[in-house]
């Protein structure tokens, strides 16, 4: 009589080793997203756009790199909380449920304890940074709507879901102003919000491409979207972005308006970027970690330093009269 192999284990089998103390470190970073941070390069907007042209001096970038720095912590706590509470879901991915988190090799106690630890150590920094208290209004909004309101409630409304995201963006921006105790010109603001929520829809729409008919169950929310709606919203801000960053350029404080305003002279490196962006979406099935197709993609991440090296000439050897 022939037996057939069996392929049952018990659970304490299938539950991975507790790993050691460096290990755990290791899996906590990876949770802690550190190739995200460049999301948090938004806070150096209004020290790179000042009339004044603060990046030249020692003081005001060091508050911003603090600023950066403080963002980071509170960035990477929210991605472990996000985790936390999407850990279940994240076992039904494909890719997710490799996550530390997801495939059991990083303690939940862990992760909680990490996240309080980074909130409560970020927010009285902010306010020995701006003892004004402005920087500790604006990293609390964003911990208090990123960590909180988004991971338990609004990613389970559509279209808010991604508005959220955006604000985040807008929010680095505005601590990036207050630190230095400088105004932001409006447009600049909304180029960085449509911009979020560009990238917003992108991963949308990967992750319904990944998953195909399993969206639904991975993430509820994505059962709300379908294809051709996103990219009838994608269009519709890849056109604003690039309005609205020219409105940027045109009334920049920062630069001169004659004969012309020099700062359009950089239009041409969003178009492209935007462009670079769509065809890395639909061609290479891509959009679904923008800051991988940055590090990634040179003809991308080339753009991407040739713009921000002819804004700092721009703005270093044009001063307005």
């Amino acid at each position: 009589m022939t037996h057939k192999p069996s392929f049952e284990t018990t659970s304490h089998e299938l539950a991975p080793p507790a790993p050691g103390l460096l290990a755990t470190l290791r899996y906590l970073l990876r949770t802690m997203r550190p190739k995200q941070w460049i999301k948090n390069i938004f806070v150096f907007t209004a020290l790179a756009f000042s009339e004044e042209r603060l990046w030249l001096q020692a003081e005001p970038v060091l508050h911003t790199l603090a600023g950066f720095a403080l963002f980071c912590m509170a960035a990477s706590a929210i991605y472990l909380i996000n985790d936390l509470v999407d850990i279940e879901k994240d076992r039904a991915h494909p890719r997710k449920r490799h996550r530390p988190l997801a495939s059991g090799v990083l303690s939940p106690k862990v992760a909680w304890a990490a996240a309080a630890v980074l909130i409560l150590a970020a927010l009285p920094l902010a306010y020995l940074l701006d003892p004004d208290g402005g920087f500790l209004i604006v990293l609390l909004t964003y911990v208090v709507v990123q960590g909180v309101l988004y991971s338990y409630y609004l990613k389970h409304v559509v279209i808010l879901d991604i508005l959220v995201i955006a604000a985040g963006f807008i929010l680095r921006a505005i601590g990036g102003a207050v630190i230095l105790d400088i105004p932001i010109t409006s447009w600049l603001l909304v180029c960085m919000g449509l911009l979020a929520v560009f990238l917003g829809v992108a991963k949308r729409r990967h992750e319904l491409v990944l998953l195909d008919a399993g969206a639904g169950e991975h993430r509820r929310i994505l059962a709300e979207y379908s294809i051709p709606m996103l990219d009838q919203m994608m269009a519709i801000v890849t056109a604003s972005i690039i309005m609205a960053y020219s409105m940027a350029t045109f009334s920049a404080p920062a630069v001169p308006h004659e004969p012309f305003p020099v700062l359009m002279t950089t239009i041409p490196f969003i178009i492209y970027g935007i462009f670079r962006y769509l065809y890395l979406i639909y061609q290479q099935d891509g959009g679904g970690t923008p800051e991988e197709m940055l590090l990634k993609d040179r003809p991308l991440a080339i753009n991407f330093v040739l713009w921000g090296v002819l804004v700092l000439l721009v703005l270093y050897f044009f001063r307005p009269a």
